[in-house]
C-alpha cells in the first residue's frame, strides 16, 4: 500500500498523476490533473494517448514529475467502482510473475468503455382519467384489467385482455393509458444462507465443517477438497459458501466449463432458493455491465465463471472455490499466460479469503502442497448415499480388435447392447472431435493439411468439410485428390466420435443416440439443454469426447465405453500421465450415480501401462504416490520450475535468427551471473516448435528449466534485457509454468 492510499487527500493536491492503461506497456503513464480534478487510487480516468482518448486507472502520484512542462492532462474522471489497494497489488503480482506487461493484466479486470450499455430503461402502462374515443369490446377489456391502477407490461396487459397489442398502442396514442418507468429489475435474487436443510453424511459433514471454519476465521487459507467420483463435493462446499454468506462476504466459484452448468445451477437454487449470477462468455453484454456493477457494489454477493471471473472487481470476497481444480482449461494462452487455480489463490491471500480447491483427481501439485501441509487436504472417501464405484474392465485390442473398418470391439458392443436392454444408458467416449483426424489420397498419399498451421485437417463429416482445430481454417470437403486429380481416392483414417456415431448407427440401428462435441453448433443453450435430456433418459446412447467428463451426472447411466483409451499417452507432454488419469478417472466415474450399479470398460493396446493398471485396480494412491516420485526424480514441477520461450514471425529465418540471439544471451549469463538461483538453471535450445507453423507464423522454442527456488522470472528479465531488440515482425511469447508443450 502506498503512501496515497492511506492518505487519498494526497491526490486531491499532486499536480501529477501516475495512470496505468490498458495496452502493451509495461508501465504507467504521467499525465497532469486539471485544476479542480480529485482522484485519488484506483479511479478510472480518460486521458490522451497519441491521437486517441484511452480509459485507464490511477495507479500512483508522481510529485517528482511535476515540474515537467510537456505532460499531457487528465480528461476526465469515471464514476465507476474504483479498483481497490489489494486488486491493484494483485494485478501487480500476476505482472511480475507471469512477465505479462503490466497494461495487458489491467486490461483482465478492466470492462471496455465504449463496450458498456446503459440499462435499457423498461415501461409499463397505468390507467388514466381520459375516456377513449370509441369504446370497443377489445378496449373495454383492456380498461377492465388497468381499473385497478397498477402498472403492467404492455405485452402483459394485452395477454390478460386477450386483445393485441394494437389495441394498447391506440389506448396509449389517445392518452388513455399513460407510459410509466419501471424501476429496474433486480439483477439475480439474494441467496439465503438457510434456505434449504442439507442431509450430509458423517463425512460430509466433518468436511463441511472444516471448510465453514476456515472461512469464519476470516484469514488466508487453501483447502484441497478430494473426493471421489459422486461424494458430493458440491453440495459439501456450497455449505462453505452458506458460511461466506452469513459472515456477509462475497463468494466467487470458478468451473471449467461454465457453459456447462445446468444442474448446476439447479443445484445452487435447491441450496440457497435463487440462480447464482453467471459471467462467461456467453452474457449479454449489458447483463454483464450490471453483474459486474453489482459485485463491486456489494449486491451481486456470489458469481459463478469462468477464468476470468476471478479479474471481478469484488470488494469483501470471503471464500474463492476452484471446482474441477485439475483442469487445463483453467490455463490462459492468449495474450497473458496464467493459469487461473494458481492465480486464485494468490488474489485469495490478497483479500485474506478462504479458497478450495475441489476435484475428484487433483492435480500433483495440489496433491504435493496438501502432502507438504502448504495446503489442509479434505478427503471425502466414499460416494454419496453408499453407492459403489463403477467396477472396470480392460479389453484388450491386440487380442480382441474389432473387425476391419470398425472401432468399437464386439465385447463392448454386446455391453452396450446389454445395458440398453436392460433399460440402462450407455456412454461411448472418444477423445477426438470430428469424423476422423487425417484424409488421405489412396492413389499418391496425399495427405490434407492447413495451408496455415503444421497440422493435419480434420474432417467434420456432419458439416461437409475440413477444419484444423488450431487456427480454425476451414475448406469444403473435396471430391478428388488435390495433389494428382484422382477422384473417389480419399480415405478417412482413424476415428472421431462422428465416425464413432456412424458405426454405433449401424451396430444400434433403434437406439436413440447422441453426439456431444464442444464444435457442434447450437452453442450454451444447446449443450444445456441436450446435457439436461440425457440426464432425463431422452436418451440411450451418448457418444462424447471430454466434454461428458467434467462433473455431469446422468443418475440413468450405467455403462462407460472408453473407445482408445491410450490416446493422451503418445506425446512427451510431461503431464501426460496425469492428464491421461485424470480424464479416464474423471469419464468412467459418470457410470453408477444414480440408482443402477455402474461399469466401465477400456480398449487399449497396453494394459499393463502404468495408468491403465491404476485405473483398473482402482489404486489412485498408487498412482499419485509413483507419478509424484517420477516428478521429483526428474526435478519436474511441482519439485522444480519451468519456462518456455516461443519466438514467432512469418520469416522463418528471422524467427530461429532472434531465437538463437536470444539464447546466446541467455548462455552469457549463466556462464556469468553471481547469483546461484541463477546459475542453478538449464537453458534448452532453440528447436522447431512442435506446432512449428501456427495461422501462418513459424515458431521456435527455447525452454527453461531449474529448481523450485531458482529465480525463472528474474532470468528471463535480463536475458530479454541484454540481448539484441526483436523486429517489427517478431514476436515473443513467455509461458510460466506452462502447461501445454505444443
Amino acid at each position: 500500500m502506498t503512501s496515497a492510499d492511506s492518505n487519498p487527500e494526497l491526490f486531491a493536491r499532486a499536480a501529477v498523476v501516475d495512470v496505468l492503461l490498458p495496452v502493451a506497456l509495461d508501465r504507467a503513464l504521467s499525465y497532469r490533473l486539471p485544476d479542480g480534478l480529485l482522484v485519488k487510487p484506483g479511479d478510472h480516468v480518460t486521458v490522451p494517448l497519441g491521437t486517441r482518448e484511452v480509459t485507464g486507472v490511477v495507479w500512483a502520484f508522481n510529485p517528482e514529475a511535476e515540474g515537467k512542462n510537456n505532460l499531457k492532462h487528465v480528461i476526465r474522471r469515471h464514476d465507476w467502482p474504483p479498483l481497490s489497494a489489494e486488486m491493484r497489488a494483485f494485478l501487480d503480482w500476476i505482472a511480475s510473475y507471469t512477465l505479462g506487461s503490466k497494461g495487458l493484466v489491467l486490461r483482465l479486470a478492466m470492462r471496455d468503455p465504449e463496450g458498456r450499455s446503459e440499462p435499457r430503461v423498461r415501461f409499463g402502462l397505468r390507467r388514466t382519467d381520459v375516456e377513449p374515443d370509441r369504446p370497443t369490446p377489445q378496449r373495454l377489456r383492456v380498461l377492465a384489467v388497468a381499473a385497478d391502477g397498477l402498472v403492467r407490461p404492455k405485452s402483459e396487459l394485452a395477454r390478460e385482455s386477450g386483445v393485441s397489442t394494437a389495441v394498447v398502442d391506440a389506448l396509449v396514442d389517445q392518452g388513455v393509458l399513460e407510459p410509466i418507468a419501471l424501476l429496474p429489475s433486480e439483477i439475480v435474487g439474494q441467496p439465503d444462507a438457510n434456505f434449504a436443510t442439507v442431509d450430509l453424511s458423517a463425512d460430509q459433514t466433518a468436511a463441511a465443517d472444516s471448510l465453514c471454519a476456515s472461512v469464519r476465521t476470516h484469514e488466508f487459507s487453501v483447502s484441497l477438497l478430494e473426493g471421489v467420483t459422486g461424494s458430493g463435493k458440491t453440495e459439501v462446499y456450497f455449505e462453505a459458501v452458506a458460511e461466506a454468506l452469513r459472515q456477509g462476504r462475497q463468494a466467487l466459484i470458478l468451473m471449467p466449463e461454465i457453459a456447462l452448468t445446468a444442474e448446476f445451477r439447479k443445484r445452487f437454487e435447491n441450496r440457497f432458493g435463487v440462480e447464482p449470477a453467471e459471467w462467461h462468455s456467453g452474457i449479454a453484454t449489458g447483463r454483464k455491465d450490471r453483474i459486474w456493477g453489482g459485485v463491486a457494489d456489494g449486491s451481486v454477493p456470489v458469481v459463478v465463471g469462468a477464468r476470468s471471473a476471478l479479474f471481478m472487481p469484488f470488494q469483501n470476497v470471503g471464500l474463492i472455490v476452484v471446482d474441477e481444480e485439475h483442469e487445463q482449461a483453467y490455463k490462459q494462452e492468449d495474450s497473458v499466460f496464467y493459469h487461473a487455480r494458481d492465480m486464485a489463490v494468490m488474489r485469495a491471500r490478497q483479500e485474506k479469503a478462504a479458497i478450495i480447491l475441489a476435484s475428484a483427481t487433483p492435480s500433483i501439485e495440489s496433491r504435493v502442497n496438501a502432502t507438504a501441509g502448504r495446503y489442509a487436504h479434505v478427503r471425502l472417501p466414499d460416494r454419496h448415499g453408499g453407492r459403489a464405484l463403477p467396477k472396470l474392465a480392460a479389453i484388450d485390442m491386440k487380442l480382441h480388435a474389432p473387425p476391419r473398418g470398425r472401432f468399437i470391439s464386439d465385447a463392448l458392443a454386446a455391453e452396450v447392447t446389454k445395458t440398453i436392454a436392460d433399460g440402462h444408458q450407455a456412454l461411448l467416449f472418444l477423445n477426438r472431435r470430428g469424423y476422423a483426424p487425417l484424409t488421405l489420397c489412396r492413389h499418391c498419399g496425399h495427405r490434407w493439411k492447413c495451408p496455415q498451421c503444421s497440422a493435419w485437417l480434420v474432417e467434420h463429416r456432419f458439416r461437409r468439410s475440413l477444419v484444423c482445430h488450431h487456427c480454425g481454417h476451414i475448406e469444403r470437403s473435396p471430391n478428388r485428390c488435390e495433389e494428382c486429380g484422382e477422384a473417389d481416392s480419399l480415405t478417412a483414417c482413424g476415428p472421431g466420435v462422428e465416425r464413432l456415431a456412424e458405426e454405433a448407427a449401424q451396430l444400434f440401428p433403434d437406439v436413440r443416440t447422441i453426439v456431444l462435441s464442444s464444435d457442434f453448433p447450437g452453442g450454451t443453450e444447446r449443450l444445456r439443454r441436450e446435457l439436461s435430456e440425457i440426464a432425463n433418459g431422452t436418451f440411450q446412447l451418448v457418444i462424447g469426447t471430454q466434454l461428458v467428463a467434467k462433473g455431469h451426472n446422468f443418475p440413468g447411466l450405467a455403462l462407460v465405453g472408453v473407445i482408445d483409451a491410450d490416446i493422451g499417452l503418445t506425446s512427451g507432454d510431461p503431464r501426460a500421465c496425469e492428464r491421461t488419469f485424470q480424464l479416464l478417472q474423471q469419464v468412467t466415474g459418470r457410470a453408477g450415480r444414480g440408482g443402477v450399479a455402474g461399469r466401465g470398460m477400456v480398449q487399449t493396446y497396453d494394459p499393463t501401462h502404468p495408468v491403465m493398471k491404476a485405473i483398473l485396480s482402482g489404486d489412485q494412491e498408487g498412482f499419485y504416490r509413483e507419478e509424484i516420485a517420477m516428478r521429483k526424480l526428474a526435478g519436474l514441477p511441482p519439485f522444480g520450475r519451468m519456462a518456455g520461450v516461443v519466438i514467432s514471425s512469418t520469416d522463418k529465418a528471422l524467427a530461429e535468427a532472434h531465437a538463437r540471439n536470444l539464447a546466446r544471451a541467455g548462455q552469457t549469463l549463466l556462464s556469468t551471473s553471481m547469483n546461484e538461483r541463477i546459475t542453478s538453471l538449464m537453458l534448452l535450445g532453440p528447436a522447431e516448435a512442435p506446432i512449428g507453423l501456427l495461422r501462418g507464423r513459424h515458431r521456435v522454442r527455447l525452454l527453461v528449466k531449474g529448481p523450485r527456488d531458482a529465480d525463472i522470472q528474474g532470468f528471463l528479465r535480463t536475458m530479454l534485457a541484454t540481448a539484441d531488440k526483436p523486429k517489427k515482425d517478431l514476436r515473443i511469447n513467455i509461458d510460466v509454468d506452462p502447461m501445454s508443450f505444443l
